[in-house]
């Protein structure tokens, strides 16, 4: 038995803090690792220590292994929990940590190895007899083997992955995910499969021991996903029948067992319409969505890693699981605008409510550039399925979440959604629904009303009689602010006491109370500290208002057709033969822009000739840099 005294995090976020939180209640000392963007993080500020890694980008800090092991050594830190990302399936790292005198909180490394390589898992897994689809060979591909799937053989996420349906575009399409791929991976290798219309995906905890013993700890319904990525996952999976949840189980162990493995990872699967699972690959680390799992069986993950880690035996069962769970991950991102990431300063995260919230920041902290956008998962566990997602959805409505556009509507109305709620789940959930989702929110109309009382209510230092005068008391002329909120404008003519269908029965500050359409609702009203933006949050919804000014600033013009950065990041791809003078059609890709862990396309707004081209690969750019521009072809 090894005796662990204090733990290195290799990672940062909610991930970090969420281990830490654990450390703690074991009694194990913590160590931070940074960042210079993340000098101030909330996984910095919870650790008893922190270690300084100096450079912004990823592969100048977290994903210097070396600087890790020095970090952790010149701490005192005993162990290296990777948490996932990053380093956490990197075997050579493992190993180094091992060789090193740390110990590893993770599988083997010859486990990681064995499994690092979708294309040689998958070998592994048909020799254990776990169930695969067969590969197709791009080369020799035909109109019957479509739609295909191009995965990266060496990483997940959706990066270096695409759905081909025309063999036309087959080589352009393995040119850019195997460039993703190596992008990300470091490893160019993708491989073809079939891409199985309205297939669920759905995984398989598993914890094992030094001493033989291999839990499968029930299943997971990750279907709801964005770009291959999870959105809302849910255990158990719902509606599967006895005989393929064992089954399921039942390969999960044998996947595991197939390469000795030991510690918390999941395997994945893919099942059709029909019923019939698919390996996918194993994931030989902790699980973003690992809460849900914890939820049904009354376990901490982590803890249970840290005490195999130290040699400890598993009982010979895992206890019996209870209920249902279910988390959202909540995005800095704008699912209208092709999930564009957001970055600035989030002024509000508060989130009530009986949920779990895992999350690496605070109000007041800034959201970069550098690091994936997810700001916290959120968890609801209950007796049945439909009483935690109701519990999930009303928690997130009522969320005050302001600074950023985040996912939360869309969020809400998944939840909320019949197909959802009647667990009618695929991969293409999105794919039919995120129209809808992603309209408007109504009512934006009060919203602005409401901000337009609160901004003239007297203040709360105001002279007594100010104070005193009220909405109801005195008439005035009507008056008007003008705000913006998604596109839209709204001019807002309002009178202290009478509006069209509203009545004010209050008007504070920070707290407007108005009767619309004789009902009674309280709108919650915040600016940011320099004035630029109002939050109004109700029963109604959310919504965040920019005041418009009286006089536009003549700054704010930009030459027509002008291509901006719409966020900071790097130029990876421009278009093959892309010059000044080329011809173009409206939605060209012109452009590939790297942010937050994803690809953006950049495509040209109209038909027409190419004026300039200003971006060039491997540039870093600002949010608002002028790329490119296209001159549109008049019309004739």
């Amino acid at each position: 038995m090894t005796n662990l005294t204090s733990l290195l995090v290799a990672n940062r976020g909610e991930i970090a803090v969420r281990i830490f939180r654990t450390a703690r209640d074991l009694g194990l000392a913590t160590v931070a690792v940074h960042s210079d963007p993340d000098a101030d993080a909330l996984h910095v500020r919870v650790a008893d220590a922190a270690v300084r890694l100096p450079g912004a980008a990823p592969a100048d800090t977290y994903l210097r292994g070396d600087l890790i092991i020095k970090a952790a050594l010149a701490a005192g830190a005993d162990a290296v929990h990777p948490g996932y990302g990053f380093l956490s399936e990197n075997a050579d790292f493992a190993r180094q940590v091992q060789d090193s005198g740390l110990t590893w909180i993770g599988p083997p490394p010859e486990a990681i190895e064995a499994m690092a390589s979708k294309t040689r898992a998958k070998d592994l897994m048909r020799a254990a007899g776990v169930p695969l689809l067969d590969p197709v060979d791009p080369a020799t591909a035909t109109p019957a083997d479509l739609p295909l799937l191009l995965k990266a053989a060496a990483g997940g996420g959706g990066r270096g992955m695409r759905v081909v349906r025309d063999l036309d575009i087959l080589k352009e399409a393995l040119h850019a995910a195997s460039a993703e791929a190596a992008s990300a991976f470091g490893d160019g290798e993708v491989f073809a499969e079939p891409y199985v219309e309205r297939g669920r995906h759905v995984e398989v905890q598993i914890l094992a021991d030094a001493h033989g013993t291999v839990w499968a700890l029930g299943t997971r319904d990750c279907s709801l996903q964005r770009r291959h990525q999870k959105v809302i996952e849910e255990a158990p999976a719902p509606g599967l029948p006895d005989t393929l949840r064992e089954r399921l189980h039942t390969a999960a162990v044998a996947a595991a067992r197939a390469v000795s493995y030991r510690g918390a990872g999941t395997v994945e699967f893919l099942v059709t319409a029909d019923g019939r699972p698919y390996f996918l690959e194993m994931n030989t680390r902790l699980q973003v969505e690992h809460p849900v799992t914890e939820a049904v069986f009354g376990l901490d993950l982590v803890a249970l890693q840290l005490r195999v880690a130290e040699g400890a035996a598993l009982p010979p069962s895992p206890p019996e699981p209870t209920g249902h769970a279910v988390e959202a991950r909540l995005y800095a991102e704008d699912p209208a605008q092709d999930w564009r990431p957001q970055t600035g300063v989030l002024h509000t995260l508060d989130i009530p409510g009986r949920v779990r919230v895992d999350t690496g920041f605070t109000g007041g902290d800034t959201v970069g550039v550098h690091y994936d956008p997810m700001l916290a998962k959120v968890v609801a566990h209950a007796p049945t399925r439909a009483e935690a997602v109701r519990t999930l959805a009303h928690a997130l409505a009522g969320a005050r979440i302001h600074g950023l556009t985040t996912n939360r509507e869309l969020l809400v109305g998944s939840l909320r959604h019949p197909d959802f709620t009647a667990a009618q789940l695929d991969t293409g959930f999105y794919d039919r629904h995120l129209t809808t989702l992603t309209e408007t929110a109504p009512d934006a109309g009060t919203a602005a009303l409401a901000a337009a009382l609160a901004e003239a209510a007297p203040a709360p230092d105001a002279p007594l009689a100010a104070r005193l005068g009220g909405w109801r008391n005195l008439r005035s002329q009507p008056q008007t602010r003008r705000y913006t909120t998604a596109g839209t404008e709204y001019d807002v003519q309002y009178h202290p006491v009478d509006h069209p269908g509203v009545r004010v029965l209050a008007a504070e500050r920070h707290l407007v109370t108005l009767e619309v359409d004789g009902i009674r609702r309280m709108f919650h009203v915040k600016r940011n500290s320099n004035n630029t933006e109002v939050y109004v949050d109700s029963p109604l919804g959310s919504h965040t208002l920019t005041p418009v000014p009286r006089f536009p600033d003549p700054q704010d013009r930009t030459e027509p057709g002008s291509l901006l950065a719409p966020m900071p990041g790097t130029v990876v791809r421009v278009a093959e033969g892309l010059t000044p003078g080329t011809t173009v059609t409206a939605g060209q890709p012109l452009l590939w822009l790297e942010a937050m862990k994803m690809e953006h396309r950049i495509l040209a707004p109209a038909s027409g000739t190419l004026t300039a081209l200003h971006a060039v690969t491997g540039q870093q750019v600002e949010f608002g840099a002028l790329l490119a521009v296209v001159q549109e072809e008049p019309l004739s």
